[in-house]
Parts: structure tokens; C-alpha cells; sequence
């Protein structure tokens, strides 16, 4: 009898009260008892009229033929049917699984899912009729029983059988995902059972001392639902319906909200694009593992919608997607990570009701990235290109016609041009993860470009901004609303490593002055926006002779605590996002990872950091940055920066013989320098050759950014 009570299934109304059809479940192990204790076999209670699939209004017919392809289906896919049963005396239901054997013909042979106690259920009930799902809907069976016996059952099929019980939607099994039940700080341990894109099965276990009366069924729930390597879904439900029991007990429940906040709230979002063909999206379903492939409506940079058939609904907002592709060709397939983030259904269509759902990119490989935002760019406007190929004659013949190389930045360059040509040449056709680029590009001429690359661990440096003069309002804009729209669609995806955008620009450059400086001036808050003056000049080495400081001067290994008291002054001297985005923060002194994929890349990266102390105490901090030459054409990427701390009492000739010390570390003779802050350099009449702003907008703040770059092309 306990074989046989361990194998009795539930049948209970569906969750759709409108459609009162019938729904099907697997019973806990201690489901609700009947009033005759004699019987000792576990039923369900039906409330209202019997609702047995007899008694429901047949639906279309189904020939024979198309069911025995039904039956052979279900076999191939090892799955099941249900088998019921009608008490002999009451008004009551019992249903059991069953799988299918291969049918040929008229007879069809069901073996028990599990083992059952036939002799026992048979002094309660007879067979009543076959129940086999087939998507949405159920296929009712009305065979003529031929035998029946502990094994399975022998069953001659009816010409014709018919179609019952269509659901508002399609109920998916699940397979493999752990549920964390939390209520008032109780926690309860189960596994999903099936779900549709509007609610959740779940069977759960009290472990003593917990006992199900702990659980409210009028207070919401916070449901948490994983597998071995993700969590899938987080948010709170509210309880329809459960079953009864002392030990296991099965709740059906809803998210109490179709809509999510995934990230902060913008109000200049990313744009989204209506792509022809529109491409689709593929994966595998993390609570079923089945395959989906839904068509896109609209994509942008970070994030997409799909419609999907309300029927056969997979997507409840809040369920992650670990495992997605963009497909828009065979050839073009890009793989991502995505979070359904709110569901809308649409106005009924010729072919049914459809459901909107919109999903926010989670992470993404950056190569992928980019073929995303290229394409995405482009179909805006079809001259902009971002990290296309490039002819770098043409590259080159463009940055000396506009006059990005000047003179002096030439006098520079051509003591190392054939090394600076290689270094393009990695940049610009090997596609790195690291560098990005941005052309405006009119019948294969350049018009307007602008450049940057990760140069911090979190930190992109905005370098080369340069457009014809015949083109200047149209082209230099388009490649800086670029830059700005990558920006905004990147910082929130971890692989990008895309916290804050930064350059250096001269405060005389009007063009820079007014959109950098502008957008500074319009955010006035420089915990989002920050511009730092750095004095710059050129530290000519005259000999290889190793100076050395006089005591009690000493350059030493920097400590966390001495980031910190740069922290410190700084804060108390700017307010700003410096020290944050050039890593010098007390665990951030390391760049080792970022080091490595420059190295993978046949690119230089290093970064030395010393303190220069009195006595033992701290007075400014040196950041030595080492890069291929030409990363940056002027050079500042292959520097010393220095931080004095103590302004006061750091004289130059010390701070010269500091730098003198450092310069070591370079290979060339002319080492840039760039010295925070501006105020110590006046006050000592240290002689430099011009002022550098760097420019810093931490991408948590683009809505004031773009605000302001809205009103300035107004007058441009």
C-alpha cells in the first residue's frame, strides 16, 4: 500500500481560474486524506462540480493516426501520461503515471512510472480515461481496457479522441533547480517543479523543528531558485494555493512584480535600434535545459526585447539567462549573459496573444561587444565605424592634415616612428580588447576620429580627438557622441571594465575646453565629474650616472598607508574622482592582470609606484607609468606623475633629484612629467612647459553629461 500511495498523483484546478482547466501535480508524501480511513488511498478534493475529463466539452477531434505520432513522441522523449481514476462509490479522482510504450497499431501498452499497488487501488477505483499533454493542451483518451495488472496497463485505442482542458498558458517541467523558500527568517529547502511564465510549483520539505504552520500564506515570500553554478531567480512571490501535509507540501506561487529595476534608473538610455532582418535569440532555458529561439524586436548596447507566443510563455521577469546567443546570421553569433527585466503583453494579434519581454545584458565577451555596438552605430549612421579596419597611410596622412601632429609633437614622434608605427599597427588592425577606436568616415575618407584605451584597471584614457576643419562640427561630434554612447551602454558590464572615461587636454584647446570643462562646470559635482591641472614638462637625462638623494631624503617602496594620506590631501585639495581612477587607492596598488593583457598583446604596460620621504615622513608619492612609445603622442602614457603631499616642505632641487633617480627606469633620455598639483609648481617656479587637465566622469553620472552635450550642439 505504501508503493501505491508514494505513486497516486493530484489533480487540482488550474491556476487560471478563467479557463478552468484541469491541472495536474505531483502530491508531497503526506498529501491531503479522504474521510474514509479505510480506503488508505490518497486523493485529491475537487471543490464545485466533478471536474473529471469526461465531463469537459470536447475540443477539436483527433484522428487516431495523429495520435499513436502523440503517443510515440511522448515515448521517444521518455516522458509521461496521465492515467485516472474514479472511485467506485464517491465522486472523487485519483491519477497515476504512466510511460508509453512504442505503438504500431491499435494497442497501446503503459508501463507505471513507478511501482504501484494495483490490488489495493483496485477494491476503491476503476479506470476512468488517458490524459497526454501536447503543448498547451491536453489530448483526452477514452481507450477500452484490456488489462490492467501491477506492471502497466493494456489499452485499445478509439478511432478518434479529443482535444480538452487548452491552459491560458503552457506549464514547463523543470529539472535540476534548488528552491530556497524564505519567510520571517525561516528558510525552506525544495525543488522546482514545473512554472509557465506567470507562476512557480515548488515542493518543499520541513525539516524539524520547522514545521509548515511557520509559513503565512497571506504574507509574501522571497524566492530564491538555482542549479549547481547559478542562482536564476531572486524576487518576491505571494502564495495562490498549496497543499496540505506534515513533511512535504507542494506551493504554487507568483512574482509580485512584472517589472524589475535591474540597474539605476537613466534618463538618457541606450538607443535602440529596429534591425532588418531581425535577429534572434537562442538558449537554453536554465529551470527546463530545452532550447528557445524567440525573434528580437529592438536591440541596443545593453539590452534587448523579444515577443514570445503568451501560450507558450518561458520568460518571467527576474529569471537570469546564463547561456544566450544573438544570432543575426550563421556566420555572426554573439554570446552573452541577460536578465529578463519586465514582461508586457500586446494587443492580440491574426495569430494569437503575444507577450513583450525585455532582457538587460548581464556581461559579454568585449570583442563581442564591440561587433555590437558597431553594427548598432552604423545602422544609425552609415559612416560611422568603430575598431574597423584601417589603411594606416591614411590614418597617418589624417592626423598630420588636421593637425593633430604639430611640429613639436613631430619632433618626438620621429625619433621613434618606426616603433610607433608598429604600435598602431597592433592597435588599429588586430582588434585588441583593450583599445577602441572611432571614425567618421565619408567614401573612404577619414573625417573625424577619436581613440581611447584601458590604461587603469577600471579607467578608459580618451586620446587622439581630431577632425578635418571641413567637417569639423559634424564629424568631431559624431565620434565624441560615440565615445559617450559606449560610455553609457558599457560601464555596467564587469568583462568591459568601464567605471570612468578620462583625458588630458590643454586648457587653451577651445574645442575640449568647452565640451570637457563645459560638462564639469554643468554637473558641479566633482564626485562625478572632476578636472585635476597637472604642470607639465620634460626631464632631459644628460648622463647614466645614478643621482642620489642627500639625507634625510629617501625614495622607498609605497605602503597602503601612504596611498591613503595621498587620499587624504587629496580629497581635502579637489574632492575629486583622481585618485580612484588611476588605481591609487590602498588595494589597488597592483596592475599585474592588466599588465598580462598587454603582454598577450605584444604591448607594454608597467607602473612603478615610490613615496619620497624626510626623515621617514611622507612628502609626495611618484607614479612612474611605463607603454610602447606613441601609445599616446604626447607621450602621456610613458611618464612620472608625481604627488606632492606636502607642498610646504618639498624643495625642487629635491624633487629634481628625485626625478633624476626614476628617469632610470625609462629607456629614452626625454621623460615626461606631469606634477600635482599646479599650485606647488607656481609656488616653487619650477619652470614647466604647459598645463594638462585631467578630465574624469565617473559613468555612474552620463544623464547630466548628455543633458549638457544636448544643449551645446544646439548652438554648433
Amino acid at each position: 500500500m505504501e508503493s501505491a500511495e508514494k505513486n497516486l498523483q493530484l489533480i487540482s484546478p488550474d491556476i487560471e481560474s478563467s479557463q478552468k482547466a484541469v491541472e495536474s501535480g505531483v502530491s508531497g508524501k503526506e498529501p491531503q486524506r479522504s474521510s474514509s480511513k479505510a480506503e488508505k488511498i490518497e486523493i485529491s478534493q475537487i471543490s464545485g462540480e466533478t471536474k473529471g475529463a469526461a465531463e469537459h466539452r470536447p475540443g477539436a477531434v483527433v484522428s487516431k493516426s495523429h495520435l499513436i505520432n502523440k503517443l510515440n513522441f511522448l515515448n521517444f522523449q521518455d516522458d509521461t501520461l496521465f492515467v485516472n481514476f474514479k472511485h467506485r462509490k464517491y465522486n472523487k479522482k485519483v491519477t497515476l503515471l504512466a510511460k508509453p510504450q512504442p505503438c504500431m497499431g491499435d494497442s497501446l501498452v503503459c508501463v507505471w512510472s513507478r511501482q504501484a499497488d494495483y490490488e489495493r487501488l483496485n477494491q476503491f477505483y476503476e479506470f476512468d480515461n488517458l490524459l497526454l499533454p501536447d503543448g498547451n493542451k491536453l489530448l483526452l483518451i477514452e481507450p477500452e481496457l484490456k488489462k490492467i495488472d501491477r506492471e502497466g496497463l493494456n489499452l485499445l485505442l478509439p478511432e478518434t479522441c479529443s482535444e480538452v482542458s487548452s491552459r491560458a498558458t503552457m506549464r514547463h517541467r523543470c529539472t535540476d533547480v534548488a528552491v530556497q523558500f524564505i519567510q520571517h527568517s525561516s528558510i525552506f529547502s525544495g525543488k522546482l517543479l514545473d512554472f509557465n511564465a506567470c507562476s512557480l510549483r515548488v515542493e518543499l520539505r520541513a525539516k524539524p523543528p520547522q514545521t509548515f504552520d511557520w509559513i503565512n500564506p497571506k504574507s509574501p515570500v522571497n524566492m530564491i531558485l538555482s542549479n549547481d553554478h547559478d542562482t536564476l531567480f531572486a524576487e518576491e512571490c505571494r502564495i495562490i494555493r498549496q497543499t496540505s501535509g506534515q513533511h512535504a507540501r507542494t506551493y504554487i506561487l507568483e512574482p509580485l512584480k512584472y517589472e524589475i529595476q535591474r540597474f539605476k534608473h537613466k534618463e538618457y538610455r541606450s538607443q535602440r535600434c529596429k534591425l532588418t532582418p531581425s535577429p534572434n535569440i537562442v538558449f537554453k532555458h536554465p529551470f527546463t535545459s530545452k532550447i528557445f529561439n524567440l525573434k528580437i524586436i529592438d536591440l541596443s548596447g545593453s539590452g534587448f526585447s523579444v515577443e514570445e507566443d503568451e501560450n507558450n510563455a518561458v520568460l518571467m521577469p527576474g529569471i537570469i539567462l546564463p547561456e544566450l546567443e544573438l544570432s543575426f546570421t550563421s556566420s555572426l553569433k554573439i554570446k552573452c549573459r541577460a536578465q529578463v527585466v519586465y514582461r508586457k503583453v500586446l494587443e492580440e494579434k491574426k495569430n494569437g496573444k503575444w507577450v513583450k519581454c525585455g532582457l538587460a545584458l548581464l556581461d559579454i565577451d568585449t570583442q563581442d561587444h564591440v561587433k555590437l555596438i558597431s553594427l548598432l552605430h552604423q545602422t544609425k549612421d552609415r559612416d560611422s565605424y568603430i575598431c574597423n579596419k584601417v589603411n594606416m597611410d591614411d590614418l597617418w596622412d589624417f592626423f598630420f592634415e588636421t593637425g593633430f601632429i604639430y611640429p613639436d609633437k613631430y619632433a618626438f614622434i620621429e625619433k621613434n616612428k618606426n616603433e610607433i608605427k608598429r604600435t598602431y599597427e597592433k592597435l588599429y588592425t588586430r582588434s585588441p580588447h583593450i583599445a577602441r577606436h572611432f571614425i567618421y568616415q565619408i567614401k573612404g575618407r577619414i573625417m573625424g576620429h577619436m581613440a581611447m584605451i584601458r590604461f587603469y584597471k577600471k579607467t578608459w584614457l580618451i586620446h587622439h580627438h581630431a577632425a578635418r576643419k571641413s567637417a569639423l562640427n559634424k564629424a568631431g561630434l559624431v565620434v565624441l557622441d560615440q565615445i559617450g554612447r559606449l560610455g553609457n551602454e558599457s560601464h555596467q558590464l564587469l568583462s568591459l571594465h568601464m567605471d570612468y572615461l578620462m583625458c588630458y587636454y590643454r586648457p587653451e584647446n577651445k574645442f575640449p575646453s568647452r565640451v570637457f570643462g563645459g560638462a564639469a562646470r554643468s554637473i558641479n559635482n566633482k564626485k562625478g565629474c572632476s578636472i585635476d591641472p597637472f604642470a607639465y614638462f620634460h626631464h632631459r637625462r644628460k648622463t647614466n650616472l645614478i643621482e642620489t638623494l642627500p639625507k634625510p631624503w629617501e625614495l622607498t617602496e609605497t605602503f597602503p598607508e601612504d596611498i591613503q594620506e595621498l587620499e587624504n590631501f587629496y580629497q581635502h585639495d579637489s574632492d575629486g574622482v583622481m585618485t580612484d581612477a588611476l588605481d591609487l587607492r590602498p588595494d589597488k596598488l597592483s596592475i599585474d592582470n592588466l599588465t598580462s593583457e598587454y603582454s598577450q598583446l605584444g604591448l607594454k604596460r608597467g607602473r612603478h609606484l615610490f613615496s619620497l620621504r624626510k626623515d621617514g615622513v611622507l612628502k609626495a608619492i611618484t607614479m612612474v607609468n611605463e607603454a610602447d612609445l606613441g601609445l599616446n603622442l604626447s607621450d602621456l602614457t610613458n611618464c612620472i606623475q608625481i604627488f606632492v603631499i606636502d607642498p610646504d616642505d618639498l624643495p625642487k632641487d629635491i624633487l629634481r633629484q628625485a626625478i633624476s633617480k626614476l628617469s632610470q627606469v625609462f629607456e629614452h633620455n626625454d621623460i615626461p612629467v606631469l606634477l600635482y598639483p599646479m599650485a606647488y609648481a607656481e609656488k616653487q617656479n619650477i619652470d614647466y612647459e604647459k598645463q594638462y587637465n585631467l578630465w574624469i566622469i565617473n559613468l555612474q553620472y552620463t544623464d547630466p553629461y548628455f543633458r549638457y552635450l544636448n544643449r551645446l550642439l544646439r548652438f554648433v
